[in-house]
């Protein structure tokens, strides 16, 4: 009953102002010939064919559960195939790739796209610009992952850099995406540490683009949302300069959706919600055989997925409308009014539409919504330091490249003392920040040792090298030890 349609990406469309309705009603002219999926507007294919087209971000972890993921899966055709069966319609799912949120509200705007996921600035822009037309109006019908500190957009430099602060960017080149969650994270860190935007050059990048900048010495910074920051950290070709968990914001991904569609086709909207639970119980449940089929399709390395999407992970994934997120939300407009990039009248409580989970969760979408933990905890026992693994605040992780699985440690030593003697490969470890339980890698952390404490307790990971400084100056007997240090120490003396 599917025809399932192959991969694309799509184009910024050249839609603006006047120029819209006309390329719009020639791209139906060229679909009605052609029966092409990008039917703009109108959403049959005949009198018993629904087209669904869905606009997401592969590369982007915090949408896996209604993007990348989701399709590889079939939750959504899967949904549609049961929805069909009471309404004696077809469904055809037609899946584009963005690479972010920008391109994707030009393609809502010109009606190309019906359901997008994107982060929490680009989500503004979006209902902002597409509620000047009718026909392409979105609302906000659900979060796909968020982090209450903010930690999904970060800042990078070059492993040479001799840049520790924000403020030693002053003069330099700095590559973001303009209006995006990074963008936006990036500003306010500024403002914080008493940088003035124009104290530095902002390169206005793609994700990747700004990467390879990084890599290429191109740029003397990338700030960006998930997971490009800790790409480049795990690649070596950067280290991290500013967590934007400092901001202390949260942020998040969430679902739109062009109310045009959803009053038209509710059982759509209701069964794209359904796959998202679908996909995103799966996270939860097996975060590790995730990863690894996140890695297949993308290309970016399940040891950085993992990070994101594991138990403890820097993601936590929740389809609720938190009431943390309305000040973010605010926040985040009055940044976006100054760029131009939303009107000041755009009214964020009418954007927001969460009757569709209302009805899919039921008495539990209250409960749901008011819980802020992440659903996915690292448990179980450390048989070397005989410690139960319970605290998120200490709990680790190591990935040996030879074990089918990973092997879980009570605190940061513990995993030191795990890691040092072993002869197997180590794809990945990983530890939680000390002040902000952030979850980290291992070998990148920043390391500090307390030869006062006990010995499962004894070396603590920070995010950032001025973090571990101010922790030192802040706690006098402890110093800075290297991670190659670290885990040779971590051995018992006898």
């Amino acid at each position: 009953m599917f025809t399932a349609s192959k991969p694309r990406s799509i184009r910024r469309p050249s839609v603006i102002g006047r120029s819209r309705r006309a390329h719009a009603a020639a791209l139906v002219a060229v679909a009605a010939v052609a029966l092409s999926s990008a039917v703009s507007g109108c959403t049959l294919l005949d009198s018993s064919t629904v087209v669904v087209k869905v606009g997401y971000q592969s590369k982007t972890i915090n949408t896996i559960n209604a993007g990348t993921l989701m399709r590889d899966r079939g939750e959504f055709e899967n949904a549609l195939r049961e929805v069909g069966e009471r309404t004696g319609l077809k469904y055809r799912v037609v899946w584009q790739d963005f690479s972010s949120g920008a391109p994707l509200t030009a393609a809502m705007i010109a009606t190309h796209v019906d359901i997008g996921s994107m982060g929490d600035y680009p989500l503004l822009a979006n209902g902002s610009k597409t509620a000047k037309y009718a026909d392409a109006a979105t609302e906000l019908i659900a979060v796909t992952g968020y982090n209450l500190r903010g930690s999904l957009n970060q800042v990078v430099v070059p492993n040479d850099s001799s840049a520790t602060t924000l403020g030693d960017l002053r003069g330099k080149n700095v590559s973001t995406s303009l209006g995006s969650a990074g963008d936006g994270m990036l500003s306010s860190a500024l403002s914080r540490a008493g940088v003035a935007a124009g104290e530095l050059a902002i390169a206005n990048q793609d994700p990747a683009i700004g990467a390879a900048a990084i890599q290429g010495g191109q740029v003397d910074a990338l700030a960006q949302f998930v997971p490009w920051p800790q790409l480049v950290v795990f690649r070596g070709q950067g280290r991290l300069l500013y967590d934007g968990g400092d901001n202390n914001t949260p942020t998040f991904h969430g679902v739109v959706a062009r109310k045009q569609f959803t009053s038209a086709h509710p059982e759509v909207t209701a069964a794209f919600l359904r796959a998202m639970q679908a996909t995103t119980r799966y996270i939860i449940t097996e975060p590790l055989q995730a990863a690894q089929r996140i890695g297949a399709l993308t290309g970016i390395e399940p040891e950085v997925a993992y990070l994101y999407n594991g138990p403890n992970g820097l993601v936590s994934f929740d389809p609720t409308l938190k009431t943390q997120f309305l000040g973010a939300l605010d926040t985040a407009k009055e940044f976006l009014v100054r760029r131009g990039s939303v009107t000041a009248g755009f009214e964020i409580a009418d954007f927001r539409n969460d009757s569709y989970l209302r009805t899919l969760l039921g008495a539990e979408y209250d409960a749901t919504a008011a819980e802020v933990t992440n659903p996915s905890k690292l448990t179980g026992f450390d048989e070397l330091c005989q410690l139960p693994v319970a605290d998120a605040a200490t709990a680790s992780e190591v990935w040996f490249t030879a074990q089918p699985g990973t092997t879980v440690a009570a605190t940061p030593s513990c995993l030191l003392r795990r890691i040092a003697p072993t002869a197997e490969r180590v794809r990945a470890g990983y530890v939680p920040d000390t002040i902000t339980a952030t979850k980290l890698f291992a070998d990148k952390a920043s390391w500090v040792i307390d030869p006062a404490a006990p010995a499962t307790a004894r070396y603590l990971p920070f995010a950032t090298a001025a973090a571990a400084a101010n922790y030192v100056a802040e706690h006098p007997g402890t110093r800075s030890v290297t991670y190659a240090a670290a885990l040779t120490q971590s051995l018992p003396t006898s």
